[in-house]
C-alpha cells in the first residue's frame, strides 16, 4: 500500500562509517527532501553507527518515509534482542519492515525456520504490531531464496540486481519470476556494484545501471550514497527515467560480460 519512489536510500556506505555524522544526516535530510520514502538499514551496518545516524532523523521525520531494517541474527532470542536495539537507535516505535538479513545457504534456512527460529521473531513483532511487515534478503545464491519465499509468505524481497546478473546464478532468471508471482514488494540492490560495475568499454554511467534494473519489475531500488552530489544524481536519473527497450537490456548486458565476475563478486559460484 505505500506508493513507494523508484530510488531509495540505502544505509551503507558514508551512513555506516564512523565519524560521518554531519555528512549522514545532511545526505538523509536533502533525500527525503527531494522526496525520497523509503530508507533502508540494518543492525549490522557499521556495528549500528548507520541505524544511529537514521534514528536522529527519524526523531523528527519518521512519518516521511517507509523505515526497513533487518535482523542478521538466525534465531528467536537474538532477533527479538536486535529488534529491541534497532527500535531505540532508530527513535521508532515501529518499523515498517523487518527482514532476515543475508540469507545464504540451506543451513540460514533450516536455523530461521527452526522452532525457535528467527522467522518466530518476525511473526511475534509482526503480531504485536511493532513491525508492519515481513521480508527476506540476500545477494548470494538466487535458488536458496527462491525456495524461502516458495515455502513461506513473505512481503517483501531484497535481491541483487545489475547489470551482470544473467551472466552468472541469476536472480533475474532464476528469483524475479517467483517474486512477481507471487506480488511481494521488489527492492533491488547492488546496482553499481559497489563502483565495480563501471570500466571503460563496458558500463560507464550510473544511469545506464539504474535504468537496467529499473526496467525490471521492482518496487524500487536502494543505494548506498557518498556524499550528496551523488544523491542528487541517482534522484535525477530516478525522476527522469524512461524504460530501456529489449535491445537496450541486451547490449546493456553484453558490455558487462568480459568482466561479469568483478561485478557479481557477491554470488555463490555453482
Amino acid at each position: 500500500g505505500h506508493d513507494v519512489k523508484i530510488f531509495s536510500l540505502g544505509g551503507q556506505a558514508t551512513l555506516e562509517e564512523e565519524g560521518t555524522e554531519k555528512e549522514s544526516l545532511g545526505i538523509i535530510n536533502r533525500a527525503i527532501d527531494l522526496g525520497v520514502n523509503y530508507i533502508d538499514t540494518a543492525a549490522m551496518y557499521g556495528g549500528g553507527v548507520s541505524q544511529k545516524y537514521i534514528g536522529q532523523v527519524m526523531k523528527s521525520r519518521r512519518k516521511a518515509v517507509f523505515l526497513a531494517t533487518k535482523t542478521h541474527n538466525r534465531t528467536y532470542d537474538g532477533s527479538m534482542r536486535l529488534l529491541e536495539e534497532s527500535l531505540k537507535s532508530l527513535q521508532t516505535s515501529q518499523i515498517d519492515l523487518w527482514q532476515l538479513h543475508n540469507v545464504r545457504t540451506q543451513d540460514d534456512l533450516d536455523r530461521i525456520f527452526a522452532k525457535e527460529g528467527a522467522i518466530k521473531a518476525l511473526e511475534q513483532a509482526r503480531e504485536e504490531k511493532t513491525v508492519r511487515y515481513i521480508g527476506i534478503t540476500g545477494h548470494y545464491d538466487p535458488l536458496i531464496l527462491k525456495k524461502a519465499i516458495t515455502q513461506y509468505q513473505f512481503d517483501n524481497i531484497l535481491m541483487a540486481l545489475n547489470a551482470a546478473d544473467k551472466h552468472n546464478q541469476s536472480f533475474i532468471e532464476h528469483l524475479l519470476p517467483t517474486a512477481v508471482e507471487k506480488k511481494m514488494g521488489i527492492v533491488g540492490m547492488k546496482v553499481p556494484a559497489r563502483g565495480r560495475l563501471f570500466r571503460e568499454g563496458g558500463i560507464r554511467s550510473m544511469e545506464q545501471a539504474m535504468r537496467y534494473v529499473l526496467t525490471l519489475p521492482v518496487s524500487t531500488i536502494i543505494v548506498g550514497i557518498d556524499d550528496l552530489k551523488q544523491l542528487e544524481e541517482n534522484v535525477r536519473i530516478a525522476r527522469d527515467f524512461r524504460p530501456m527497450s529489449a535491445d537496450e537490456m541486451k547490449k546493456t548486458e553484453e558490455l558487462t560480460k568480459p568482466y561479469y565476475a568483478e561485478a557479481s563478486w557477491f554470488k555463490v559460484s555453482w
